[in-house]
């Protein structure tokens, strides 16, 4: 295996195409055929699926291209760094389920090592988009909640795709939603109260299993739920319709507002946050400045 080949079967991912991979490389069309072919053979892989509109990258693929982009990337940061003599920014990302608390410990981790010498950045995003950005090495560390209900499930991908879970703290169930909502007033919420309110849920794309929503208690019967792709809208949502989710109760007012609040749920339900991480992989020095970040708010659940 050459870092020829592998560049190859990345141009050939980015492009969807084999001929069109072939016009960015320069090379004859049966020339990068016949390289990824030789390729495939020799790790004992199907890199791609061959259709009449262009190509589909095999499951198999998908694992084998994370490892090539980032053997291409750290070499082209040797080269860079070490023939051109080039000054360069070190990356450190981040992929979260939609928690403010995950996205205000990144704002201190910027501030606290400064954006000059290094490029940061962070997705919140679906379950699966989490799971796949650590798998693929596109984020460092993915932080999301497992509980009772989903743990089984999510271990098994997570085994199945040499990632692990790193448990930070446990918490209790609260409801999120406006301060002019009637039930903000209330000491603690039962299910039944909520029914009159719609239930706000992260969409989860093609993924929309039970076990990857974000909210805990995703089984339950819901009378009136809506969809949502980012936490601006439901917090729109929370005010417009008085609409209400389910979270860790880790309220971040600066980033979120002072329009909201948590109160607890009556239940005896909990969910365990944490990231995952690969398994064979130790943190980077940011990776371990950001896990302390993190388990501040250790301190913070209600």
């Amino acid at each position: 295996m050459t870092l020829q080949q592998l560049k190859y079967a990345v141009t050939i991912a980015d492009c969807k195409s084999i001929n069109k991979a072939a016009t960015e490389l320069y090379i004859t069309q049966p020339s990068l055929s016949n390289t990824i072919k030789d390729l495939e053979e020799e790790i004992h892989l199907k890199l791609f699926q061959r259709s009449n509109r262009g190509i589909i990258i095999t499951p198999e693929g998908e694992e084998f291209l994370g490892y090539a982009r980032q053997m291409l990337d750290h070499y082209r940061l040797i080269e860079e760094r070490f023939v051109d003599n080039v000054a360069f920014k070190k990356k450190f990302s981040v992929s979260t389920q939609h928690y403010t608390f995950a996205v205000e410990a990144f704002i201190e981790l910027a501030r606290k090592f400064g954006m000059e010498e290094y490029e940061f950045a962070i997705h919140e995003t679906k379950t699966k988009e989490v799971i796949d950005n650590v798998r693929t090495h596109k984020s460092e560390l993915g932080i999301l909640y497992q509980n009772e209900f989903n743990e089984r499930f999510i271990s098994k991908i997570l085994r199945d795709n040499e990632l692990e879970f790193i448990h930070l703290f446990d918490c209790a169930i609260y409801v999120y939603l406006a301060k002019d909502n009637p039930l903000a007033q209330k000491a603690r919420v039962d299910m039944e109260e909520l029914q009159q309110y719609p239930c706000l849920s992260f969409e989860q794309g093609d993924s929309n299993s039970f076990y990857f929503a974000e909210e805990v208690l995703s089984t339950a019967d819901y009378r009136q739920i809506i969809k949502v792709d980012d936490r601006s809208t439901m917090l729109n949502l929370m005010k417009g319709l008085k609409g209400y989710t389910l979270c860790s109760g880790i309220i971040c007012q600066k980033l979120n507002g002072e329009e909201y609040t948590a109160v607890p749920l009556n239940t005896t339900e909990t969910m365990a946050i944490g990231y995952i991480k690969q398994k064979k992989r130790p943190l980077s020095h940011l990776g371990q400045s950001y896990v302390k970040e993190l388990l501040k708010y250790r301190d913070k659940v209600l």
